[in-house]
């Protein structure tokens, strides 16, 4: 496979950046995937992941083993968090050689696209100094809830950092088609999240969000044509998002892992490039 792959934060969640990096190393990786932005969600780690001390072992662990910081999650758009408050991690990525920020929107009113384009537009405005791409992603069970929705805030943002992140588990959740990527720009696209799944979609948001947050499917396991999907895009790095609970209890973070990269390195070795003619607003 001769695109680099990041082992991302959902795959092995719970671990310190310290304890993610040794694991990515071990597997195989090129790079890791930090969530440096506490969601206050059940199994993150309890410690200050931007204290002095912990940047320390962190840069160490990194130094040690070759390698290097892809991108940071995660800066959700919702209206009681500042985005002000993101620019910590956003220092701390960068100083750990972050490239790439992950966004998604988690608003609950329909009509309120002015205010997502308002606040994206800003946290583009904060990651830029730090040379940080933001890229938006649309998560089935979101605010954003399709390619569409999403291809929409970064035409009306128009920020020069601004990207869109495409995450294979929702492309098929939406029941996207290649066809769609006519209205994608390609600079745009600074990095893939892969994943399978079962070819039958959830019904309700419910089943949805327990497929995504702990029942993801190895490469080459579900239906989502993962190749053809990723030879109509530019050949960028790809980022393994495969939380699992059953593999990870049975297999250790470690084996979950190391299964992940050889499950993706199956499929895109053997991958060729044809992307889509640019038409439409593509780049």
């Amino acid at each position: 496979m001769n695109r680099p792959v990041s082992l991302a934060y959902l795959t092995v969640p719970g671990l310190t950046p310290v304890e993610h990096t040794h694991i990515a190393a071990e597997a195989g990786y090129d790079y890791v995937s930090f969530r440096l932005i506490n969601l206050g969600v059940p199994g993150e780690p309890t410690v200050d992941l931007l204290s002095p001390m912990m940047l320390r072992r962190t840069r160490a662990a990194l130094a040690e083993t070759g390698l290097r910081l892809f991108d940071i999650e995660l800066a959700r758009i919702v209206r009681e968090v500042d985005p002000k408050s993101f620019v910590p991690a956003f220092e701390a990525g960068a100083e750990l050689g972050a490239r790439h920020v992950i966004a998604s929107a988690w608003t609950n009113v329909r009509n309120d696209r002015d205010f997502i384009v308002e606040r994206f537009s800003e946290i583009c405005e904060l990651a830029a100094p730090f040379g940080l791409t933001v890229n938006l992603e649309f998560p089935a069970f979101s605010r954003l809830a399709n390619l569409a929705d999403a291809v929409e805030v970064l035409d009306m943002a128009t920020r020069p950092n601004a990207g869109l992140l495409i995450d294979t588990l929702y492309w098929h959740f939406t029941r996207a088609r290649p066809s769609d990527l006519r209205m994608v720009r390609r600079d745009w696209i600074n990095f893939l999240h892969i994943c399978d799944a079962p070819a039958d979609i959830p019904g309700s948001r419910e089943e949805m969000m327990n497929i995504a947050r702990e029942a993801r499917l190895y490469p080459g396991e579900g239906a989502i044509d993962l190749a053809g999907l990723a030879a109509l895009l530019p050949q960028v790095p790809l980022s393994i998002e495969l939380p699992n609970a059953k593999r990870s209890a049975e297999l250790g973070h470690l084996g979950h892992a190391r299964r992940c990269l050889e499950a993706a390195h199956k499929i895109f070795d053997r991958q060729s490039h044809t992307p889509l003619p640019r038409t439409g607003t593509a780049g």
